[in-house]
């Protein structure tokens, strides 16, 4: 039977990539978007391409939502083999070079923490069933650098200076949660880690970022392959690992 990975964001940007990548590799991508319209554009373009590729409605903050998908994969495919958990935002009042800590409303930290980290655990947790029945599961959970406390607080570092508080603790949570979870699973056929993709040119990353979005793609990808790598509660990057 073949492989079956959930993709979520996966209309544009880094999550289109990775359902293309996932697809060119045989997997069956179940392509998760919000926005319907956008998704169905997104899967009849992999389509095209010859992959084997499933819009799926999810908005993640809507357990409901979680629950229904839940519901479809395990009546249709039994299994999940590969969860990348890809969908996140940086809030309108978070500019990337300001120092936002001072100032930082609850309802940016809110809204933040319920895209980038609760709806991430709610999710994870509910197709986890599904993933322990995989003989080789994978969980990727898209972090960032700036989520590296270790980063933040060197004045060395090239990432010092960029300081959105909100995305930068949810970022910090969610690697918080991988190494958690990593640990619960130890025994099991079922392997999490963080990826951090680079600086890359995405809605989120903009035109003025180095690396191109085929590139991005390329550390949860090969996170999500057990034939790639076996790494289990680490923090990567393009097969290296980042600092905490």
């Amino acid at each position: 039977m073949k492989r079956i990975a959930l993709v979520t964001g996966a209309n544009k940007g880094l999550g289109f990539e990775t359902a293309r990548q996932l697809g060119a590799k045989g997997i069956k991508v179940l392509m998760a978007s919000r926005n319907q319209e956008r998704g169905q554009a997104a899967v009849g373009q992999l389509t095209a391409e010859g992959l084997d590729v499933e819009l799926v409605q999810l908005e993640a903050t809507k357990d409901a939502q979680i629950e229904a998908l839940q519901q479809k994969i395990e009546a249709e495919y039994g299994k999940l083999d590969i969860l990348v958990n890809n969908a996140g935002i940086i809030h309108q009042d978070e500019p990337l070079g300001v120092n936002t800590s001072e100032n930082i409303v609850a309802s940016t930290l809110q809204e933040t923490f319920d895209v980038n980290f609760f709806s991430v655990v709610k999710l994870t947790q509910a197709l986890l069933p599904l993933i322990k029945k995989s003989d080789a599961g994978r969980i990727v959970n898209l972090s960032s650098i700036l989520g590296s406390n270790t980063e933040q607080s060197d004045v060395e570092s090239p990432y010092y200076t960029v300081k959105p508080f909100a995305y930068d603790a949810s970022k910090t949570a969610l690697n918080s949660f991988t190494v958690h979870l990593a640990a619960s699973l130890e025994g099991t056929n079922v392997k999490v880690n963080s990826a951090h993709p680079g600086w890359v040119k995405t809605d989120l990353g903009t035109e003025n970022a180095p690396m191109e979005i085929v590139d991005g793609a390329k550390t949860s990808v090969s996170l999500s392959l057990s034939e790639e790598t076996d790494f289990n509660g680490q923090f990567i990057h393009m097969g290296e690992a980042v600092a905490w």
